[in-house]
């Protein structure tokens, strides 16, 4: 599992990469959030690039950990939950690159970022846990019902799966370019994004979603109690 850091033009690229499906374990989640830290503390850093392994931006939480146990799952989620909210609160402008599927967890990270690009391909987005046999905890509900059109929010929320042009109308993405353009498409968006006044940038993020992480943190241990696993042979 690696995690990367480097500079350019005044923007911190922070690529993800497991050489698999790009999951989300603890040792992931805490190495993404120590590059968000080296992020918020290096003083060439203007905006932040997260990036996937090509064909993949995540698949989710890691179904061993998610199948091994209510306790191991719940801590998994509960740690998930707290990063997304992180992100989303995020001092610095964020843009993701979609550099291929992103489900269930994967999809919320998207959904946190400031400016979402996708790659065009034969790929999958969505929340797609509830297909899986897992309800949504509430963190993901509260984060969702911010960023999906209400009209198309049920379906979304209940695991509906559509392609990267689906997702741009779906709320998960902004645009689709082609993968050969991604990266290059994205590093401009986060560049421009890097001239803005970075406490601008914070303040009015913080007044615009400190209320939506407060209802998805609030009461989260409670809400997991009684959140089930998927089951052991999902996909």
């Amino acid at each position: 599992m690696s995690v990367s850091y480097a500079i350019q033009d005044h923007v911190a690229v922070i690529t993800f990469d497991d050489g698999k499906a790009n999951v989300y374990t603890h040792e992931a989640l805490e190495r993404l959030g120590e590059a968000l830290d080296q992020a918020e503390t290096d003083p060439d850093a203007r905006a932040v690039l997260l990036v996937g392994r090509p064909g993949r931006f995540s698949a989710g939480f890691d179904l061993a950990t998610m199948t091994s146990g209510a306790v191991e799952m719940r801590a998994l989620v509960a740690a998930g939950g707290r990063f997304v909210a992180r992100l989303l609160l995020e001092p610095l402008p964020v843009v993701a690159a979609c550099t291929g599927h992103a489900l269930a967890a994967g999809a919320l990270v998207l959904m946190a970022a400031d400016y979402r690009i996708g790659a065009t391909g034969d790929y999958k987005l969505g929340l797609n846990e509830v297909a899986i046999g897992m309800p949504l905890p509430v963190w993901a509900v509260e984060l969702a019902r911010y960023r999906m059109p209400a009209a198309r929010f049920d379906r979304i929320i209940l695991g509906a799966i559509g392609d990267p042009e689906d997702a741009c109308a779906t709320g998960l993405l902004d645009r689709v370019v082609t993968p050969e353009h991604l990266l290059s498409e994205a590093t401009a968006t986060a560049v421009r994004l890097a001239a803005l006044s970075t406490g601008a940038v914070a303040g009015t993020k913080t007044r615009a979603r400190a209320e939506v992480a407060r209802r998805m943190l609030e009461g989260m241990d409670e809400d997991l109690i009684s959140l089930s696993a998927p089951a052991p042979t999902s996909g």
